[in-house]
């Protein structure tokens, strides 16, 4: 068992100061900061850079795959991009972007020592393996420092396929975070980390959920905490 999961807290909020004075009241409690650019009515990177030191990962989540971004793609990337040029810990790019997206992504990381995530969200349901596993391959190629793979699960048999893909993944060397949305994906929430998941998502509070099924910091940490008592216990 992984007694150290790396939790992700996601931030999403209208303003830089409200996103920051989050961030620091959760930071104590996170691995890793996702600030979510598409939530900020004037996205920047800098102020949270300049702040904050626990790892940060900025996401800019277009509406064509979930997210609150819905302007040009140039300008979305322009946040993305400055992110890398500012040495971010993590940038998250979906697998599906614009080709024109991924070879400037490609082009900046030359000089940057910010990891990229391909992620790719599926909000309907859970593909077949043969699907998930091209889609691993496609991030692979694309040039994903960590993959990211999260389905809607309407049931086990469809959790139990994403939480598969770490063998594949271990098999291939590639970190991968895979869960799955939705009432049924809750517990792969949870078990992914320790399955050999890169890592798992939460939201700041349980009316603060940035994606269907997201457990809050607190009620994570807590089941992880259980979680580590009973194992100590035997």
């Amino acid at each position: 068992m992984n007694v150290n999961p790396r939790i992700c807290v996601s931030i999403g909020r209208e303003t830089i100061d409200d996103a920051l004075a989050t961030a620091d009241a959760i930071a104590s409690r996170a691995d890793v900061l996702e600030i979510r650019l598409d939530y900020l009515a004037l996205p920047a990177v800098s102020p949270f850079l300049n702040t904050l030191t626990t790892p940060l990962l900025f996401t800019n989540r277009p509406a064509w795959e979930g997210g609150e971004f819905d302007g040009s793609e140039e300008e979305r990337m322009g946040a993305l991009l400055e992110a890398v040029a500012e040495n971010s810990d993590y940038v998250d790019l979906e697998l599906l972007a614009p080709d024109d997206s991924h070879q400037k992504m490609r082009t900046a990381l030359r000089e940057s020592r910010t990891k990229l995530i391909l992620s790719w969200h599926n909000f309907q349901d859970t593909p077949g393996r043969e699907e998930l596993v091209g889609r691993m391959a496609m991030m692979q190629d694309k040039g994903a420092d960590i993959g990211k793979i999260i389905t809607t699960a309407h049931s086990h048999q469809d959790v139990m396929r994403v939480l598969q893909l770490q063998e594949t993944a271990e098999e291939l060397g590639f970190p991968l975070i895979a869960f799955c949305m939705g009432r049924p994906g809750v517990v792969s929430r949870v078990a992914t980390c320790d399955l050999g998941g890169y890592m798992t998502y939460c939201a700041v509070s349980d009316r603060e959920a940035t994606a269907p099924g997201q457990l809050s910091v607190q009620a994570l940490r807590e089941i992880f905490s259980l979680m580590g008592s009973r194992e100590n216990d035997h």
